[in-house]
Formats: C-alpha cells, sequence, structure tokens
C-alpha cells in the first residue's frame, strides 16, 4: 500500500509541479513518509496537504516540499541545516540529496520522535535541539538552508550561517505567500521570489509585535 501510495505521490503531485529533478524524485520515493506522522493522520500520509505532526507544527505537503528542495539546487557535496525538522521526514529525504544534514527542532517531543526515526535512515543526519529561528550557529556555515514552513519576516540569523555560494529556501509571508530563494554571493545576500506556496507558518517564527503606546 505505502510503496503504491508513494509512487502515486510523485507521480500524481511532484512530477506534475515542474519538479524535473529525478534525485528529489527519488529519495521521495524511497523514505516512507507514513513513519513520520502520528497513526492518527496516517490517512493523510500522502495527501496532498500539511500534515500536522504535533499542536501548530506540520509535514510539508509533498508539492511545497518538492518544490523548495529543487529551489535549493542541493548537491551530493552540500550542508544543509534543516530548520524544523519535526519528526524527521524532510530530514531523512534531505540527506539523501546533501553530504550531511544538521537537523534542527525545538519542540521536545518532536526531537524524541525523530531522534527514533532518523536513527536507521540511509545518509548522515545529526539531530539539535534548539530555538529555530536561531539556527546552529556552532556547525555554520551551511551550504543550504531549508526551512520547514512559512516565515513572516526575513530570517536574518539564519541568513547570517550560511556560506559563500549558500542558499536558503522559505516560504515567506508577507502580505502574499510565496517561496523565496536567498543567495549568498560576494559575502552578499540577494534574493527572488519563486513559485506561490500556501504552507502553514512555522512557530518560533511569527512577525514580533511593535509596541503599542
Amino acid at each position: 500500500m505505502s510503496e503504491s501510495a508513494r509512487f502515486n505521490m510523485v507521480e500524481a503531485q511532484i512530477r506534475t509541479a515542474n519538479v524535473t529533478d529525478i534525485r528529489i524524485m527519488a529519495a521521495m520515493n524511497a523514505v516512507a513518509r507514513e513513519k513520520f506522522v502520528p497513526r492518527a493522520a496516517q490517512a493523510l500520509a500522502y495527501a496532498d496537504v500539511p500534515v500536522a505532526v504535533a499542536p501548530g507544527r506540520y509535514l510539508l505537503d509533498p508539492r511545497s516540499f518538492a518544490k523548495l528542495a529543487q529551489l535549493a539546487q542541493i548537491t551530493a557535496e552540500d550542508r544543509v541545516l534543516d530548520v524544523g525538522c519535526g519528526t524527521g521526514y524532510s530530514s531523512a529525504v534531505l540527506a539523501r540529496l546533501a553530504a550531511d544534514v544538521v537537523a534542527l527542532e525545538q519542540d521536545a517531543d518532536l526531537v524524541r520522535v525523530a531522534s527514533e526515526l532518523l536513527a536507521n535512515v540511509v545518509g548522515k543526519v545529526e539531530l539539535v535541539q534548539g530555538a529555530l529561528i536561531e539556527g546552529v550557529k556552532g556547525q555554520a556555515p551551511f551550504d543550504v538552508i531549508f526551512v520547514n514552513g512559512a516565515i513572516e519576516q526575513v530570517p536574518d540569523i539564519l541568513l547570517s550561517q550560511l556560506a559563500e555560494g549558500g542558499r536558503l529556501v522559505t516560504v515567506l509571508k508577507d502580505g502574499q505567500s510565496r517561496a523565496w530563494l536567498f543567495l549568498k554571493e560576494n559575502g552578499q545576500i540577494g534574493r527572488r521570489p519563486d513559485f506561490d506556496a500556501d504552507v502553514p507558518l512555522l512557530a518560533g517564527f511569527k512577525k514580533a509585535m511593535g509596541f503599542i503606546f
């Protein structure tokens, strides 16, 4: 059941969304997504929707995840910081594309789940518990920073942890909701919008409210 569901997910949701990177499709075909969702949500594991894995926390829908991964142009030599790895699904997929992945999660319950699920994945993954918005400064710089969810402001702390030539991908909600690629070239950060993506906000990245007098 799950193997045919994965195949159908790749064919119907990913291939049809202008995802042409066969490495991404192969990785998503290989990782059992149903293992990374709560038992009560197993029926949604391969649906074209974000899946709740904890209060306010979600696995991205397969289409948005695949398109963000393609936007990041991950190579087999890259070090990746996976921000908000949740139960670890994103890290399990990214580890098949990159040299190694640092999986960052701040929710203690999700860290426990992810540590079990990531123990047997293909590829090198190190799980770190900490505030998502802070990144993992001690292990920077990273070639790719992948943000699992939407944010409301430019993530300056994360951008400071990019290597030269590094890419950060995220969905920015600032009136519109669309994916952005941030690229560090010659020490400067440039950015460009890409595809429209309506994904849930990532906890810990809500826009700071100004003081009201």
